[in-house]
């Protein structure tokens, strides 16, 4: 010890003199996967690659809020890819094996294939490749859905809440056609993508009309449709619970046109409950974070767009990465900043979200962290 190297760098505009322990070693420091107070592994990363959007989708980012005058982050403190790659390496390196990129719209950071590319050639703490995800508007996916294939990309899921124009515009608030993310999804299947996903928010008095006609267009199509209960995500959607319709409603509202069989998990902690039709014709999933809350199996961290940690889909408050990793952290003080966070991690939101400790604390915004 006697001979340990002193770092110093800057933390918060102050001199700080930190010890360098020298080569990561993991065996040594931890056991894998790190779990939390709640004994909930650390398996999935999300990471905001731009808190910017072409849509503004009502349960999101509302034009009221986010409209011409709002202010969005300044690409001087966007995580650069180089440094987005750095700290999914130490995300790996501790337990991570999937890692999904958001936003915002991540389709619209420039050059996206290139972070995609980096973030592909990493492995898991068992030399396993990492899944690397990507959840988009499909928007602009059409144009690029080969790009992402040949750059790495495992998987791809589509936002789409409703088949009709007049829905899609409701929900979205926007003047794109429908058309586009109908044909983006047949683009990424084209390209490869298997089973291409799609997410449905459904709002009541909105676009409940549409679960349905939703379910019956995806059926025989190789898609993976996935009902999700509109959310109290952020502070500016408006949500209220009587707008919520209950997965239980859904279901039954699709068994009485397509029967439906429960299946099981694709793996241990699964937000979707899975469903397949009878006759063969493929699978739905519903996401019920109101009415069936999963905090007790929630294995995600995520990571903003400027580099924050939050463990939490509806925390307020995130841990900051990105300054000391500009200051000249080694991986070690990464590494350990990030553990020590995810260890006292007891965040389970969904399940206390009607207690008088969670009804009134502030939430981050859904197209900051991504959803």
């Amino acid at each position: 010890m006697g001979d340990m190297r002193i770092i110093k760098i800057k933390l918060a505009g102050q001199d700080a003199a930190i010890p360098d322990y020298g080569k990561l070693d993991l065996a040594r420091d931890y056991a894998l996967p790190l779990r939390d107070t709640l004994q909930r592994p650390l398996l999935d990363l999300r990471i905001s690659v731009t808190d910017r959007c072409n849509l503004r989708c009502t349960y999101c980012m509302p034009r009221e809020i986010f409209d011409a005058s709002h202010v969005f982050l300044p690409r001087a403190e966007l995580l650069t890819f180089e440094e987005i790659e750095r700290i999914a390496r130490l995300f790996a390196q501790l337990g991570v094996r999937k890692i999904r990129l958001t936003g915002g719209e991540p389709l619209l950071r420039r050059g996206i294939e290139q972070l995609i590319e980096k973030l592909a050639r990493l492995v898991t703490s068992e030399g396993n490749p990492l899944e690397i995800a990507l959840t988009t508007n499909g928007v602009l996916l059409g144009k690029k859905a080969q790009i992402l294939k040949d750059s790495g990309l495992s998987r791809v899921t589509v936002s789409l809440d409703g088949l009709s124009q007049e829905t899609f515009r409701l929900m979205s608030d926007t003047q794109v056609a429908v058309g586009i993310v109908l044909d983006s999804i047949e683009a990424a299947q084209a390209v490869g993508f298997a089973p291409v996903k799609v997410n449905m928010v459904v709002k009541r008095g909105v676009n409940e009309h549409e679960i349905v006609p939703m379910a019956g267009h995806f059926r025989h199509s190789g898609v993976v449709l996935r009902f999700i209960e509109f959310m109290d995500v952020g502070e500016s959607n408006g949500w209220r619970m009587d707008e919520v319709i209950p997965v239980r409603d859904i279901l039954d509202r699709i068994a009485q046109h397509y029967p439906l069989e429960a299946i099981n998990p694709n793996y241990s902690g699964e937000v979707a409950k899975r469903w397949h039709y009878r006759d063969g014709a493929g699978e739905v999933g519903v996401i019920a974070s109101v009415t069936q809350a999963f905090c007790h199996a929630c294995s995600r961290a995520r990571l903003s767009t400027d580099g924050k940690l939050y463990t939490c889909l509806f925390a307020g408050e995130g841990m900051d990465l990105r300054l000391p990793l500009r200051a000249g952290a080694t991986d070690w003080m990464l590494t350990h900043r990030i553990a020590d966070q995810w260890a006292l991690r007891d965040d389970r939101y969904s399940e206390l979200r009607h207690s008088d400790s969670e009804r009134d604390r502030a939430k981050v915004e859904m197209s900051y962290i991504g959803g």
